[in-house]
């Protein structure tokens, strides 16, 4: 923990800095880099150090709750399992929530950092494995940290109440649907608008994304279990033959993107999984498909799952299966809708952000993947305004290597994966800090 000096500096630091209109980002930008030459930095390396599987973030959440109540929050343990809930109230205006995830991956660490993650940890089947922060929440909550800290040592500047969450599980897409179920917002109040970001290791350091729209995808895991009727190999007339069904259903699946959906609208149908049979002469008597579907709108992820289900049984009658045989689809409870920025919110917080750090902060490309994201299980049912944004994680000489034939930059959930932490967690801070001062003005 910081001595009283360094302590009292800070406040007086972020005092004069969120006291004087507007916000100089200067002089923001130096507060956050002493606060992380004296306190975060080291805290990143502790997370990092020591990493802990979704839904087992035991110290993780102890030492975050331990920081926040040393900044002044009070602190609610235990929230959906290993969920944190730090508020602060600081008179009258709106609720502003910001979250951040916790959990690591099992993946062996390979990075070369000095500080690199040697952690194993029993997993959920019990077997031991090596733990890494292969996707960045180290930054995110060390950040929640630092965005803590100094909106604590600023109150005079600011009204309303500020929730800062530590969630668990987020690469097991279970966390946020656990906090939920746990009344998150019946025992601590609805917020009016909610945050988040991201650590991208495919944006260069002191850029942001914020997009206008959907930042992350909804993915939707499915799995197909078609009933046919066994046969020996020899005599494919005296049954239903599984595989050919299933065949037919993975290719007739395509004409649901190609077809269905309009050809601007992204959508994924992907079958990952086909298994069947036993043995080279028998036809079994039933074949199990798994899909991963992803949609960027909560009216293509319908029609995407209404086709899928369309195309399965209309097949299944195809074959000549009866009402009762047809294949059978089932929506996972892992899926989760996409996630999807306030139009209103995010051009007005990307209005605040240009002003303070730059008309060329914001690192404008197409996004290339669908990847998805637990963070609307707080935010869809019921709405709340939302932005989740990116911050860059990766120096752009990195970037002019790999382009010249070097190495090529790591991508997140590879054991080699690596941000350059100070520049993550400081623009982490930063930016969260411009958007909440905006937010809770006084």
């Amino acid at each position: 923990m910081l001595n009283s000096v360094v302590k009292l500096s800070l406040v007086v630091i972020f005092f004069n800095l969120f006291t004087a209109q507007p916000i100089a980002a200067k002089e923001l930008s130096e507060a956050v880099k002493n606060d992380y030459e004296n306190h975060l930095g080291a805290l990143f390396e502790y997370f990092h150090r020591n990493p802990e599987l979704s839904a087992m973030e035991v110290n993780t959440a102890a030492r975050l709750a331990t920081e926040l109540r040393a900044a002044g929050f009070g602190v609610n343990e235990g929230v959906g399992g290993t969920g944190i809930v730090a508020t602060m109230k600081n008179g009258p205006g709106p609720l502003v929530m910001m979250r951040a995830d916790m959990d690591g991956l099992p993946v062996k660490e390979k990075s070369g950092l000095d500080y690199a993650s040697k952690a194993t940890q029993a997993d959920w089947d019990g077997k031991q494995v090596s733990v890494m922060h292969a996707c960045g929440h180290d930054v995110h909550i060390t950040s929640l940290v630092g965005t803590g800290r100094a909106m604590a040592a600023s109150r005079e500047s600011w009204s309303g109440t500020l929730m800062l969450i530590g969630q668990p599980a987020e690469e097991k897409v279970g966390g946020a649907k656990s906090m939920m179920g746990d009344n998150l917002w019946q025992r601590f109040g609805q917020p009016d608008y909610a945050l988040a970001f991201h650590v991208s290791s495919s944006t260069p350091t002191g850029k942001l994304e914020a997009f206008v729209g959907s930042p992350f995808s909804g993915a939707d895991s499915v799995d197909i279990i078609i009933h046919g009727v066994g046969a020996h190999g020899a005599a494919p007339h005296r049954g239903v033959d599984p595989v050919v069904l299933g065949s037919q259903i993975v290719m007739a699946l395509q004409t649901v993107i190609s077809r269905d959906l309009a050809p601007r609208e992204p959508g994924v149908i992907t079958v990952g999984s086909f298994h069947a049979g036993t043995k080279h002469n028998i036809i079994s008597d039933q074949a199990h498909l798994q899909l991963t579907v992803r949609s960027e709108s909560i009216e293509t992820r319908q029609l995407l799952l209404d086709g899928i289900k369309r195309v399965a049984e209309n097949m299944g009658r195809v074959a000549g299966l009866p009402d009762d045989k047809l294949p059978e689809v089932i929506v996972s409870e892992e899926s989760v809708p996409p996630t999807l920025n306030n139009v209103e919110l995010t051009q007005r917080l990307r209005g605040v952000w240009k002003k303070a750090l730059g008309s060329d902060v914001f690192f404008e490309k197409k996004r290339g993947g669908m990847g998805a994201e637990d963070f609307p299980f707080f935010t869809t049912e019921p709405y709340i305004p939302s932005t989740y944004f990116v911050v860059g994680g990766t120096p752009q000489a990195a970037f002019d290597t790999e382009a010249a034939g070097g190495e090529p930059v790591p991508s997140h959930h590879s054991p080699l994966f690596k941000v350059e932490a100070e520049a993550s967690v400081r623009l982490g801070v930063e930016a969260t800090v411009l958007a909440l001062r905006e937010l809770l003005q006084k």
